[in-house]
């Protein structure tokens, strides 16, 4: 059931239900067209103004929720879903933003209960909120997820080794040290399928994933009693499982156990420090990030980059970016994109004039199995004011994530563009920082 604080007041529905209708809603088009180039901060002003004069456009309601929602204002999220909820009981799309913001929020029982039905819930998945699995999502009822433990403000973990990926060494519930990559492209955290099974995880039934290429593989649900980083322990985690260990030998370790993804990172203001050679964990308090803002503005050696990020989804960041000459546009922040920094949409190798090197084509490993990659070279590439030049691109099918979430996307930046830098993802503030 969902608590009494997120509920929106029957005062104010009855209020909104009193709202007389409008036949047409002025501007809606333009709003759409803003919001599908991604400039989120200006279509929000003109579906603000729309709802202000139309309280029954249900349209609006629903861009305003998914807005703020990509914004992580979750309290906002949640009063504009049950405002287009009012409007049309029972929608899909409304339901699957409020179960996300519940579910940010650490609130897994009520997201559970917001979802409410196998339709809504395969729903979600089609709308990249694989996350939303209600039996999973309810056997937290009672319970704090990512409940943190450990003393101080900050723990390291030390990079077992950097390429092709960062490795991690993680335990779960207690056991022995396991090998993880770091990945900002996966969500919650991901164990080896076998692994999964030495733990003992029960498994909640399985959603299809999508990876690399547009491919699919089937990821199993479920939870763990604690995990363990650095000084730190996580308990009541939820997890995915998928078959890892046949890509071990990719990774140059006998084994890899699973992947920390941005589901993780999220509970902290977490930094990967790629020149240092360590992920550094901070607690997500504003005296932290005061402290964190202070001493990065203040470091002599390295140059600070600001910018703003979007999370689509249950764990896709987006930030502002430019190939070459063409115009900007928004990219998938994805550290686990290996051998690369950049992986493009189709659209966008055509705009830039970018040739593939089909004669360099090769065997490649990704979530969804093997594939064909093909590389190419992008003469400069930019992330808000961090520019490289010459590039490493690569081409392994098409980008299914283009215009999955409503506003189009040119492609993600990659690991080998990160690498030179320290990468800092702030989900209070909603901000990405290369250092």
């Amino acid at each position: 059931m969902i608590g009494a604080k997120t509920l929106f007041s029957a005062f104010a529905a009855a209020a909104f239900m009193a709202a007389p209708a409008l036949t047409q809603q002025p501007g809606i088009g333009p709003a759409d067209s803003l919001y599908q180039a991604g400039q989120f901060v200006e279509a929000e002003k003109i579906y603000s103004e729309i709802a202000k004069t139309d309280a029954r456009s249900y349209p609006a309601s629903l861009k305003l929720a998914n807005i703020a929602l990509l914004s992580n204002q979750l309290d906002r999220a949640i009063d504009w879903s049950h405002r287009a909820l009012v409007l049309k009981p029972g929608d899909t799309n409304a339901k699957i933003i409020l179960a996300e913001a519940l579910y940010r929020e650490g609130k897994f029982a009520d997201a559970g209960g917001a979802v409410g039905s196998a339709d809504v819930e395969a729903a979600a998945v089609k709308q990249s909120y694989a996350s939303l699995n209600v039996a999973k999502l309810k056997s937290f009822a009672g319970q704090i997820p990512y409940e943190l433990h450990g003393p101080g403000q900050i723990t390291r973990l030390k990079f077992v080794k950097a390429e092709p990926l960062p490795l991690l060494k993680v335990r779960v519930n207690g056991g022995r040290e396991a090998i993880f990559f770091l990945d900002t492209g996966g969500s919650e955290l991901l164990l080896d399928t076998q692994f999964a099974r030495e733990l003992g995880v029960k498994t909640m039934g399985s959603v299809p994933g999508l990876f690399s290429g547009g491919q699919t593989a089937l990821v199993g649900n479920g939870r763990v009693d604690s995990v363990t980083l650095g000084d730190w322990t996580l308990k009541n985690v939820p997890v995915g499982m998928l078959p890892l260990r046949s890509m071990s030998g990719a990774f140059g370790v006998p084994q890899v156990d699973g992947c920390v993804g941005t589901g993780i990172l999220y509970q902290f203001l977490a930094t990967i420090d790629y020149p240092a050679g360590e992920l550094v964990l901070r607690r997500k308090t504003p005296a932290d990030l005061k402290a964190f803002d202070a001493q990065s503005q203040a470091s002599p050696r390295r140059k600070r980059a600001v910018m703003p990020m979007w999370m689509a989804g249950d764990h896709f960041m987006v930030t502002w970016g430019q190939v070459q000459a063409i115009p900007s546009s928004l990219f998938f922040v994805d550290s686990g994109l290996a051998g690369a920094g950049v992986k493009l949409a189709e659209s966008a190798i055509k705009a830039a004039g970018i040739t593939l090197e089909r004669g360099k084509a090769e065997a490649g490993l990704g979530g969804g199995g093997h594939l064909i990659t093909i590389p190419y070279s992008v003469t400069s590439f930019s992330l808000g004011e961090v520019t490289e030049k010459n590039v490493s691109g690569i081409y392994d099918g098409p980008f299914p994530w283009e215009n999955a979430w409503g506003f189009h996307v040119d492609g993600m930046a990659g690991n080998d563009f990160l690498k030179a830098h320290a990468l800092t993802l702030d989900f209070v503030g909603m901000r990405l920082i290369l250092q």
